[in-house]
């Protein structure tokens, strides 16, 4: 510990301390609204919240799009091909300029929404599926895009790009259960409506963004090396414990001062493609246990809750705030990213160093919500909103302090790989949800038939309603 009080590294104090006051939480927010990078800011907040927005919808619509199919098979569909993206396009995408990758982004979202609205309801569910794939795509290579792209403009544009990403699952959950049960949109012209919203990432990467950090991080590939004694002395501010001191990814975020866009980042001495697969294996060994771990445990039980377990969570109709079964699953999925999005951005405030502890909880969520899906013996629906809403919050929390960790303990010169690296694991396991999703939704929905509550069987898609 270096001895320096919360206010003087850049972050907010922890509530309850000496030091924390209204005066300094006010101070350190308006920091961050008068940053030199606002539009760094504001233009990443809308790449993420647009890059993962259609994603949560296509969740939220799982009902309405299969019916009385699980709808782990609609999140198999919406996540694989992002997976798979992940796991392939770093070994190439660097070669396609950002613009042409922004471009192709948005036509495969807007293309995949609209086959999924249009699709007639009679036709085959594998047709809206198809539309799914195309907007996974599109979200799976964004997300590695645009995490790449932040390496030109530095932390302030993770803290824009975190952000949205977690505003993303609240008003997509949101926008969803506000169409559908409050304007009483049809389905269809709620999913031509989300088919639109890709033009706000057009607007906000080639019109909010400013470009000069772009153009400057591609001609420093050419660039020589930074003079010897800069390297030396760069070593000696950094290397005193041979990574990153606690504290200062965050300070970055939150601290005023000058813009950190264009020396956020310095050319590397070496070259990331000869990087060999032996070492990346080492990497990815050493992540698994501290960082992966949780993550993939974390996201297996959230899922499988969600996807598994959420569609059989029913009460009569008549003990709950919705007009019929169909209302109770997507008013779920929006407690849970309200969750989510609260526990996203509460980085500044509250630190979790102890990741296995929020991924074990929410195992208990999940033994504890499957129980009542057999056995019905919490008291109301709104004892399970409170529980869906406390899942979000353990979610979120293990996503952004896991990756709050390895910007503090990560060496630099791995940490670009470790983010990367680490953030497939949330993949993998929403994946594997999905699968134990597809066989548990319908064992549980025939145990509860089997004992009088055959709630499960009367719920109905509103694809036709006007």
């Amino acid at each position: 510990m270096n001895g320096r009080s919360p206010a003087s590294t850049g972050l907010l104090p922890i509530p309850g301390s000496p030091s924390s006051s209204w005066a300094i939480y006010s101070a350190k927010m308006q920091s961050i609204f008068h940053h030199p990078d606002m539009r760094v800011v504001v233009a990443f907040w809308f790449l993420g919240l647009i890059n993962n927005v259609l994603y949560v919808i296509i969740l939220s619509a799982a009902q309405d799009l299969v019916g009385t199919l699980p709808k782990g098979i609609v999140l198999l569909a919406d996540v694989l091909p992002s997976f798979l993206v992940k796991l392939i396009a770093p070994y190439f995408i660097h070669r396609v300029p950002y613009s042409i990758r922004v471009l192709v982004f948005i036509a495969l979202s807007a293309s995949g929404m609209l086959l999924v609205a249009l699709t007639p309801a009679d036709r085959s569910v594998a047709v809206k599926l198809v539309g799914v794939v195309f907007a996974s795509l599109s979200s799976g290579g964004g997300e590695l895009s645009f995490l790449g792209l932040t390496h030109f403009y530095g932390t302030i544009s993770l803290a824009g790009w975190g952000s949205g990403t977690g505003a993303a699952g609240l008003v997509g959950a949101g926008l969803y259960v506000m169409m559908t049960e409050w304007w009483r949109f049809s389905v269809r012209d709620s999913l031509l409506f989300s088919a639109c919203l890709p033009v706000v990432m057009l607007i906000s990467f080639f019109v909010v963004l400013p470009r000069g950090p772009l153009k400057q991080g591609n001609q420093a590939k050419s660039y020589e090396a930074v003079p010897e004694r800069d390297e030396e002395e760069d070593r000696e501010d950094i290397d005193e414990d041979d990574e990153t001191a606690p504290g200062v990814a965050s300070s970055a975020l939150l601290a005023p001062g000058g813009s950190v866009t264009a020396t956020a980042y310095a050319p590397h001495s070496h070259d990331h493609d000869h990087v060999t697969f032996e070492r990346n294996i080492r990497r990815v060994k050493a992540l698994f246990i501290p960082y992966m771990g949780p993550m993939l445990l974390v996201y297996i039980s959230e899922y499988i809750i969600n996807q598994g377990v959420a569609p059989t969570l029913l009460f009569p109709v008549e003990e709950s705030p919705f007009h019929e079964f169909r209302g109770f699953y997507p008013f779920y999925s929006f407690l849970y990213q309200l969750g989510v999005f609260i526990s996203r951005s509460s980085i500044a405030f509250l630190r979790i160093r102890h990741l296995y502890l929020p991924s074990l909880l929410q195992l208990g969520n999940l033994v504890l919500l499957t129980l009542h899906a057999m056995l019905y013996f919490l008291p109301s629906v709104y004892v399970v909103f409170l529980i869906i809403f406390w899942e979000g919050l353990l979610g979120g929390a293990v996503y952004v302090n896991c990756f709050a960790d390895i910007m503090e303990k990560v060496p630099a010169e791995d940490r670009e790989f470790s983010l990367g690296a680490t953030s497939v694991s949330d993949s993998a396991g929403i994946c594997l949800a999905g699968i134990v999703g597809i066989v548990l939704e319908p064992r549980l929905c025939a145990y509860q038939v089997a004992h009088g509550r055959d709630w499960c069987t009367r719920i109905e898609a509103s694809h036709a309603r006007r």
